[in-house]
C-alpha cells in the first residue's frame, strides 16, 4: 500500500506540465502534474484517457468547444479524440492511461 499527497507531489516537480507516476492501478498508469494558466498542445492517443482536476481548474478545448473541469470533477477523454488545453488552466492535474 502507497498513501500519497498529490497536491505535494505536483507542487515539488521542477516543471509544469510534466507529469511523473505515481502508481499503477489496474494496468494504468497513474499521474500527477501542475498545470501554470500556459496552453498545452492538442494530441491523441490511441487508448481513454480520464482528466481529474484535484485543484483550479482546466479549459479543455475538445471537438471545437472548450470544456472547464473544475476542481472535483473528471473528463473522461476516448481514444483517437484530439484535443488540447486552452491558456488558463491552472492547480494539479491527475491523469489516468495505459
Amino acid at each position: 500500500m502507497a498513501h500519497f499527497n498529490l497536491k505535494n507531489l505536483a507542487t515539488d516537480l521542477p516543471l509544469p506540465w510534466r507529469s511523473t507516476i505515481v502508481g499503477h492501478a489496474a494496468g494504468a498508469n497513474v499521474k500527477v502534474l501542475r498545470m501554470d494558466d500556459a496552453a498545452y498542445p492538442n494530441e491523441t492517443h490511441d487508448f481513454d484517457e480520464a482528466l481529474i482536476v484535484i485543484d483550479g481548474q482546466m479549459h479543455l478545448q475538445i471537438d471545437g468547444e472548450l470544456v472547464i473541469v473544475c476542481a472535483g470533477e473528471m473528463y473522461l477523454v476516448p481514444a483517437n479524440v484530439p484535443h488540447a488545453v486552452a491558456v488558463g488552466s491552472h492547480g494539479i492535474l491527475v491523469i489516468i492511461d495505459l
